[in-house]
């Protein structure tokens, strides 16, 4: 029998003063300490997992788990592969594991008989950070295996070098408009033809240079101040985003929260305009239908997940400002049930109805078959959770994204029958501009 492995358990130290923590997170990200990093910013709070001591990823047949010291189990996927990974992290050697990662859109699977194949590679990365660090605007703290990196990180955080100024290049997001309303005329037939009630469809805009990721994280986070941001460099895979929509969130205590945003107008063009803008949206009945069945998915949903009679809509039909836009957004809010786990929770709301639609496995076939590639990490979702039970899932969306040498930003709009393609087009500009405009070229070395 292999011998089990030998407990690592963490360091830690705390750091009192003054501190911006998405900026500072983002600024370690870049120190050279370590070859991968997941940031995930919300709520005044700034988390960041870097290098790996355990990692786990998911393909289409397996669940693998790596520890540092090489040693490697592999196990056939099952069924709600999420929780799987939840029982290979705490088999883990670490105690007291926290995780961060990914999950790409094709986690949850689209008909492989038709349109796009998924896209390539594990839909699942998740390690157990080398060091982990969460900071506060008075306080951070950092925790690490190795007592001599623990130092170097305080070091770097206690005396961080000054921000550099960065320049974005804006992206020119106005273009294939053709092609995308003839896409959504055929989708808004599929949909009346009785083959689905709502699909996201979306289109992607190359960008002709490498972002700098940091840089780009710097000013986009200036500019979409209330969004979920994050910066991911992990498995091959790098991306910053500022989502305005929280997939799931489970406390340690079981309470579940899902937020999911549908209907969308242009914001930040002065008050009147914002104002109008936002009393159009509050009377379009195709905006409010698209948001009321999308909410009610969300509901069933957790329905599934949590204990009976506990679901519930809170804050149903707000207007939520989010940077360039903003959107009808609801609270869809639960109590987990007992032989339930927050992993599962979040197997049940992948794909995010309100970046797939409804019902999922229609939209998902539609997607498939009409948008020109697969989606890879956009409209899946970057995590971080605990052995408590906690978990944070954030929605991919409004993201710069760079992969095997190719850099481009995505965008979608939920197509149903009453939609209109110019509208539906004018929706995917609004929304890639919030990210579009702040994205910052790596300066030659």
């Amino acid at each position: 029998m292999e011998p089990a492995p030998s407990p690592r358990n963490f360091a830690s130290a705390r750091v009192a003063g003054r501190f911006t923590p998405g900026i500072l997170g983002a600024r370690l990200t870049e120190a050279g300490l370590f070859d991968s990093a997941v940031l995930l910013e919300r709520d005044g709070e700034c988390r960041v997992g870097l290098g790996a001591v355990v990692r786990v990823t998911v393909d289409r047949d397996e669940i693998h788990c790596w520890s540092d010291g090489g040693r490697v189990r592999s196990r056939p996927r099952p069924p709600e592969a999420l929780d799987g990974v939840r029982e290979a992290l705490a088999d883990s050697p670490v105690r007291d594991w926290s995780a961060y990662g990914w999950i790409g859109f094709d986690h949850s699977g689209v008909p492989a008989d038709r349109g796009n194949p998924p896209s390539a590679g594990p839909s699942v990365h998740v390690v157990v950070p080398h060091t982990e660090v969460i900071i506060h605007p008075e306080q951070l703290v950092v925790r690490s295996v190795d007592h001599a990196t623990l130092g170097r990180v305080v070091d770097f955080l206690s005396n961080p070098v000054p921000c550099r100024l960065y320049t974005p290049r804006p992206v020119d997001v106005d273009r294939d408009r053709d092609a995308y309303e003839k896409m959504v005329r055929r989708c808004i037939g599929e949909i009346r033809a009785g083959r689905a009630r709502k699909v996201v469809l979306s289109r992607s805009v190359p960008i002709d240079f490498v972002p700098d990721l940091v840089g780009t994280y710097v000013q986009g986070r200036a500019a979409n101040p209330l969004a979920h941001s994050f910066l991911v460099d992990l498995g091959g895979r790098q991306a910053v985003g500022f989502s305005p929509e929280r997939l799931l969130e489970v406390t340690a205590g079981g309470r579940v929260c899902t937020e999911p945003l549908a209907g969308t107008r242009a914001h930040g063009l002065g008050q009147d305009r914002d104002e109008q803008l936002r009393a159009t949206l509050l009377a379009d009945p195709k905006e409010i239908y698209e948001h009321a069945i999308s909410v009610r998915a969300a509901r069933d949903e957790l329905t599934g997940v949590c204990a009976p009679h506990s679901v519930a809509v809170h804050d149903f039909l707000s207007v939520r400002e989010r940077g360039t836009v903003q959107h009808l957004g609801s609270s869809v809010v639960g109590r987990l049930a007992p032989d339930r786990t927050a992993w599962q929770a979040l197997e049940a709301v992948l794909p995010a109805v309100t970046a797939t639609g409804i019902e999922k496995a229609d939209a998902r076939s539609r997607i498939a078959e009409l948008e020109d590639s697969p989606r890879g990490l956009y409209g899946g979702a970057v995590l971080v959770a605990d052995h408590t039970g906690m978990l944070d899932a954030v929605l991919v969306l409004r993201t710069v994204f760079h992969e095997r040498g190719r850099t481009w930003v995505r965008s979608g709009s939920g197509i149903v029958a009453d939609s209109v393609p110019a509208r539906e087009y004018e929706e995917t500009c609004e929304k890639l501009r919030s990210v579009a405009a702040h994205v910052v070229p790596l300066e030659s070395p």
